[in-house]
């Protein structure tokens, strides 16, 4: 499978029959099929058709609630380079198991995803069951609260993967919606859930950017020879899969050395829409040796560039000459290194609204990441060669002293692509709680029968058991 597609189901005419991008609306809701169509999704290597046995699973295993809840995260991710610094969330409304209404959040809209999908279901919304993969706001804000958009379309169910963790809504829209009568069913697909929305839950439970470490090494861990050959270690698909990840970060980062290395341009070219500019990201030391001519200071008009560096008065005329250039200089304290210090550099970069942040490189600055410990994610694409002594290590910094003290990942996977691999995973503890905390969910799910898979919310907070 190509690494960051995935199969996601989806929904065919009765008579087997792809019905993709068909109006699902039937004329007769109570002849209307089982099974209807989703518009095509990003996510999607194929179409894989299904089909319901009975009321219970399908063919792959999944319940109903299931494959809907995955419809609903295919929707959501559509909005991936769109929505930032707010989450992804699709949404759909099913009425006697056909979809009616289809909606997710992108800007520079601010309506939400519950509400484009109400408005296309209609009348039809009125005793229908409502699927969204974040728990609905209740509060005032740009918009009105959803909550309310739901109880005035008279949905008599809704059906969501994970809470929002946002200190204004957390709970509140799930007892809003059951003190209205509402039935509501929480943690359907809680772990994919997470995983969708793994920056904006890093952004609310740490206040900072989400920060994933992105890779390209030899088998034994290099980014480079001994001569500081580094042009090509990785294939084409590899290189384009590390394009299509800078596609959904607000920012890259990479040191000063790197820029001395190699001159990157470091833009987004997949060419699919972004309501913002990708930012590059420069950490420098007291020395500043980012130079005018590198491209990220010629085009710095054009695509954004900020520079973060400890401040230096021996340097000001060097910093002005980047500044006029349309550089953004953010001067933060110094570690023990002389380098910036990274939380306080995070801290900066989220004030500015950077929600996500791609480490890039180099060597010196993945080495400083990982050894501050603020490495939520890490993508590594490894090539199937050996470079062997001498070469540069793709991490550098002080590095652990004992095993106990090494950066593990969980959750990983391993994917092909093209001639290379990518190995995928998180590092940070916030991850590994949060996606410990789906998986039991989900498990509580499967030990449950067909038609009672998901937990009942309750205003306390504590799912009760549906069975």
């Amino acid at each position: 499978m190509p690494f960051l597609a995935r199969t996601i189901p989806h929904f065919v005419s009765g008579d087997g029959s792809a019905t993709v991008n068909a109006d699902p609306r039937p004329t007769d809701t109570t002849t209307a099929q089982a099974v209807v169509s989703c518009i095509p999704c990003p996510l999607c290597a194929s179409i894989r058709p299904m089909t319901w046995l009975n009321a219970g699973r399908d063919r792959t295993g999944m319940t109903q609630h299931e494959a809907l809840m995955r419809e609903t995260l295919c929707l959501a991710e559509q909005g991936r380079g769109r929505v930032s610094p707010r989450p992804l969330v699709g949404s759909l409304v099913v009425r006697d198991g056909v979809i009616v209404g289809r909606g997710f959040y992108h800007e520079p809209e601010p309506t939400h995803a519950e509400v484009w999908a109400l408005r296309e279901a209609g009348s039809l919304a009125q005793g229908a069951t409502l699927y969204v993969n974040l728990e609905p706001c209740s509060h005032y804000g740009r918009t009105p609260p959803c909550t309310e958009a739901i109880i005035a379309a008279g949905i008599k169910r809704v059906v969501a993967s994970i809470r929002d963790p946002n200190p204004q809504v957390n709970g509140r829209g799930f007892a809003r919606l059951c003190a209205a009568g509402i039935e509501v069913l929480t943690d359907v697909l809680p772990v994919e859930g997470t995983r969708l929305n793994e920056v904006f839950l890093i952004n609310q439970l740490e206040q900072r950017p989400f920060v994933h470490l992105k890779l390209a090494t030899s088998l034994d861990g290099r980014i480079a020879t001994h001569t500081g050959a580094s042009q090509w270690i990785t294939g084409a698909a590899a290189r384009a899969a590390g394009q299509a990840l800078r596609h959904g970060y607000d920012a890259i980062a990479v040191g000063t050395g790197t820029v001395l290395a190699d001159n990157p341009q470091l833009t987004d070219r997949t060419g699919q829409y972004r309501h913002r500019p990708l930012v590059r990201v420069v950490f420098d030391s007291a020395r500043v040796r980012l130079p005018v001519t590198a491209h990220v200071v010629q085009t710095a008009q054009v695509c954004p560039t900020w520079l973060v560096t400890v401040a230096s008065p021996q340097r000001l005329e060097d910093l002005s000459r980047l500044e006029q250039h349309g550089v953004r200089v953010f001067y933060v304290e110094a570690d023990e290194h002389g380098r910036p210090h990274l939380p306080a550099a995070l801290n900066r970069l989220f004030a500015e609204g950077i929600a996500s942040l791609l480490v890039e490189g180099g060597s010196t600055l993945a080495g400083a990441f990982v050894d501050a410990r603020l490495v939520d994610k890490v993508t590594c694409f490894l090539a199937p060669r050996i470079i062997g002594g001498g070469g540069l290590n793709a991490i550098g910094g002080q590095g652990a002293t004992t095993l106990e003290e090494t950066l593990n990942l969980t959750d990983g996977t391993i994917e092909p692509v093209g001639t290379d691999f990518a190995l995928t995973g998180y590092a940070s503890q916030t991850m590994a709680h949060l996606l410990a905390a789906a998986r039991a969910a989900a498990d509580r799910h499967h030990e449950r029968t067909p038609n009672t898979l998901a937990n009942h919310w309750s205003p306390s907070g504590v799912p009760l058991d549906s069975g």
